[in-house]
């Protein structure tokens, strides 16, 4: 901030407050110490006022007001470049002398942020470091390591797939032995580290509108085992020609997928997290999907990102989980 505008934002500041002070000051000085029974002379749709002096608590409270606004500008920025004399923001770490990300000095809210993550760091890192250093299949069996691995799931990943994991239109479910890039524990790893973004293509300006619903109607009746809405003009084997020439370099000629290159196995249900009617189907072909999985590296760190790999993990591989053909 320029030295005018920091003069200008403190002058406005400190001049409201002074100007402020002053008129609650000479307002009451007129007042009248008793209570009485006069009005002021007006009336407002038949209401009067009484000529009373304010309550002595307001005004305690006001001039209260004014002690705090005075002493929060001094204590924090608020007056232009004025960086505030609250201590122990000099530095990130003051025995190192470490600076701030920005290489700022002075209370700001980012500061304050970094100062609670650093805190968080120094008691939980030793933590984290130590499940960092054992295999993810250990750690999905660890209490404590599934409990912090939920509570990072819940407040990172649940927004996409779900409190409960099972995911939601166009997010997979995680509960289930379904991937589309692959289940291995440092697969899942890997996706949480890098994210993944979807690659399929939009296929209607190749095979034209007949092409997507007989490629619909194939994979709807052939690989997935249902029947065709009633009075559908679609040609399953036109379409399996179809699929042969354009859809297995990625889905495999059974069309159970591939997960090096995040195709999902068209044989199961769990591929179609986008629905699974023809419909819906003749609309993924046609104009494609972007799916988009965010990386979590720079936000997480490594140590975070594998306590999350053994959480999503545990889900699909308890007990209970689901068990589906190898893909």
């Amino acid at each position: 901030m320029t030295t005018f505008w920091s003069l200008y934002v403190t002058v406005l500041s400190l001049g409201t407050i002074f100007a402020l002070t002053w008129l609650l000051l000479s307002t009451r000085k007129g007042q009248r110490a008793e209570q009485t029974e006069e009005t002021v002379g007006h009336s407002f749709d038949g209401i009067e006022e009484y000529d009373n002096p304010l309550p002595k608590w307001w005004f305690m409270l006001f001039v209260g007001t004014i002690i705090f606004a005075l002493g929060y500008l001094v204590l924090y920025p608020g007056l232009g470049n004025w960086k505030g004399l609250l201590p122990g923001y000099n530095y990130l770490d003051n025995e190192k002398q470490t600076a701030f990300a920005n290489g700022q000095t002075g209370w700001t809210g980012v500061h304050e942020w970094e100062k609670e993550m650093a805190k968080s760091d120094a008691r939980f890192g030793p933590i984290f470091a130590k499940f960092a250093s054992m295999p993810i299949e250990e750690v999905a069996k660890d209490p404590q390591a599934l409990k912090m691995g939920g509570r990072l799931f819940a407040s990172n990943c649940s927004v996409c797939h779900g409190s409960d994991a099972k995911g939601a239109y166009g997010f997979p479910n995680l509960t289930d032995a379904d991937w589309r890039w692959g289940g291995e524990p440092q697969t899942i790893k890997t996706t949480i580290m890098g994210g993944r973004h979807a690659v399929m293509p939009a296929w209607a300006d190749v095979i034209g509108e007949q092409g997507v619903a007989d490629v619909a109607s194939f994979v709807l009746t052939n690989l997935d085992g249902r029947k065709l809405p009633e009075g559908t003009k679609a040609d399953p084997v036109a379409g399996q020609k179809l699929f042969a020439a354009n859809c297995v370099a990625c889905h495999g000629p059974e069309g159970k997928g591939t997960p090096a290159m995040g195709a999902p196995n068209l044989t199961h249900p769990a591929a179609f997290i986008y629905g699974s009617s023809f419909a819906q189907l003749q609309q993924t072909i046609r104009y494609g999907r972007q799916g988009q999985m965010p990386a979590q590296e720079l936000l997480q760190g490594n140590d975070k990102v594998h306590l999350l790999a053994a959480y999503v993990y545990s889900l699909s591989h308890g007990e209970k989980a689901p068990v589906a053909d190898a893909q």
